[in-house]
Formats: C-alpha cells, structure tokens, sequence
C-alpha cells in the first residue's frame, strides 16, 4: 500500500512537472531570474568601470633641456604622488613634434619648461577626467616644489559639450538601436528572408545614424560634427550592433538577447573609454575595449570630432571585423533563423 501511495505521489509530481515546462509559467521564472542577476551585473560593470576612476600611466610628452633636472625630477614625482600615478614620459627633440603626438592621442598632456619657468599643455578633447586630473594637481605640486607653472589647455571640448560625455551618447544610442532594431524585426517581421533582413537593418542604421547626428548637431547644438563621417560612424556601429545580435539569434534562438547586452552594454560600454578616458579604467577594461564595437565606435567618432585630419583605421577595422563575421554566421545559419518565407 505504501508503495503504490509513493508510485502514485511520484506520478502526480511528474503531470505537475509536465504541465509547469509547457504553460507560460517557466520561461516567465525563467526571465525573473536572468533579470535579477543580469540587474546586479549590470550596475557592478558600470560601478567598476565609473565609479573610483584611478590613473595608472598617462602618457606625457617632455620637450626642450631643462635648466634644472632636478627642479624637473622633483615636479614629476610630485604629480606622480598626488596622482597615484605614473607619468609615462616621452622625449621629443621639439614641440612640434610633441604637438603631434597629442593629436595621434600618444600623449595626454606636455611638459616643457619655457622663459625659466614649468608649462603644462593639456589636451581637454583627449580626455576630458585625465585632464581635469592634471590641472587640479599640477598647481599644487608646483607650488609645493617651488616650480613657477603655466596651465593651459591646447586642446579644449567644444563649448556644448564641457564634460565630453557627447560622443559617448551618440555611441551609446546607436549601440543600443542598433540592436534593438534586430530585435524588433525579429518579433515584428519574421517573415522577411535573411537577404531582406540584412537589407532592412542596413536601412534602419543609415536612417538612424543620420537622426542622431541631425538631433545632437542640428537640432540641439551639442556637439559640431564632421556630418558625413560622424553620420557613417555611426550607422556602421548601428549596423554591427543589429548583425551581432541576428548572429546570436540564429545561434542560440530567443534568448539572443542576453548574450548581445552582455557584450555590447554591460562589457562594452563601460570599456570603450567614452564615459572615462583609458587611463582612468581597471587595465583589463582598459586593454579591451578598442577590440569592441562600442569602444571601435567611441574611438572613431572621437577622432572624428577633435582630431579630424588624424583619423585612424584601426577603429573602423574592429566595426568591420565584427560586422562580417556576424553576418558570415548569420547567413551560414540563416536557416534555424525563426520565421522568413
């Protein structure tokens, strides 16, 4: 008797578990789940990346012969000390040349000394928290080492934009549109073929990169951008963004979504060096977040704005790297895509 109680308790177990895995109920505590812990991982990559910036090398160009190596020794310990930091020298022959370096952004700031006395060329457009550290540490320490200084900034952001926070949220749109146009015509149009789908989400990004930039420079004034290019930027990360979420949607179905915000927003963004310059991120952030879209993004469209005729291909290599690939695997599987005629 007692067997057949235990048999018929087991039985009953099993219809319940049955019935549970095919309502609506378990993939609803399914998402319940993946959203509290996907909350709790998205505020500590934000809270990693953000939220104690510390400089550990900034890289700064030194021109000319001093009159006193020691006066200068002693003013590079100093901001060393007051930075926590080390400043990663470099030696040009003049200041030309370490102009130059500032605008390929090898260098954040240059030290010479001029007249008998320290001068400090910051570069504002080149990050915006890095050079707000040197100014706030550079008169302190002068003074403390007894070393006249002259601060100025050789390359300021634009009036609309003080903080430099602009393009990291054009970035960030087009990062996040980019995707979540993927995923609307996923749920919206299932019926398009991957040709169609390919071709729809190069329209949304094109229409998409250029409302950004019609918005942030036209309409509101933010930011004076280099139209064409900024625009191209843009709608090429939208694009990347969109491929990279069908290629997870082909490879793993409807839960795409989770792997795409991870890389994108949670990893991404917070590493791409839009929000807080490179030298300010944890190393690891630091090191790779260039190989990543948003940080691709953020890299091109900073250059585009404040270092115009210095623009440099890598960036745009990264975008079309991951751009391709998604799309190879996107069509090489384009059969287990949901939906499509």
């Amino acid at each position: 008797m007692s067997q057949q109680r235990d048999t018929g308790r087991a039985h009953r177990i099993r219809e319940k578990w049955h019935a549970f895995r095919v309502s609506p109920f378990l993939p609803a505590v399914v998402v319940t789940f993946i959203v509290a812990v996907a909350a709790g991982l998205f505020a500590g990559s934000y809270t990693y990346a953000f939220a104690n910036p510390t400089p550990r090398h900034i890289p700064t160009a030194v021109t000319g012969v001093p009159a006193s190596e020691v006066k200068r020794a002693q003013f590079v310990q100093g901001m060393e000390r007051a930075l926590g930091a080390s400043l990663r020298l470099r030696h040009y022959p003049t200041y030309a040349q370490a102009l130059h370096a500032v605008n390929e952004q090898q260098v954040f700031a240059i030290l010479q000394e001029r007249r008998g006395r320290a001068e400090l060329d910051l570069s504002g457009a080149s990050g915006a928290s890095v050079a707000q550290l040197l100014a706030e540490a550079a008169p302190r320490v002068s003074s403390s080492v007894g070393v006249p200084l002259v601060v100025k900034d050789i390359r300021p952001l634009q009036p609309g934009d003080p903080r430099g926070l602009a393009v990291f949220y054009i970035s960030l749109a087009s990062v996040i549109l980019g995707f979540i146009g993927a995923v609307q015509l996923s749920v919206h149009a299932k019926e398009l073929t991957p040709a169609e789908r390919i071709a729809f989400t190069v329209a949304y990004s094109l229409l998409g990169g250029f409302s950004i930039c019609a918005v942030v420079d036209w309409g509101l004034g933010a930011l004076r951008l280099p139209f064409v290019e900024s625009w191209l930027i843009l709608a090429l990360t939208m694009f990347t963004s969109g491929m990279v979420f069908s290629m997870f949607n082909v490879l793993i179905g409807r839960w795409a979504l989770l792997p795409t915000w991870g890389l994108m927003v949670m990893l991404g963004n917070p590493s791409s060096g839009g929000a807080v310059s490179w030298p300010l991120l944890p190393s690891l952030l630091g090191t790779i977040g260039r190989w990543l879209p948003p940080g691709a993004s953020v890299n091109a469209q900073h250059t585009a704005v404040y270092f115009r005729h210095y623009q440099h291909p890598f960036p745009f290599v990264v975008l079309a790297v991951w751009a391709v690939a998604a799309g190879t695997v996107f069509w090489v599987w384009r059969h287990r895509h949901p939906g499509g005629r």
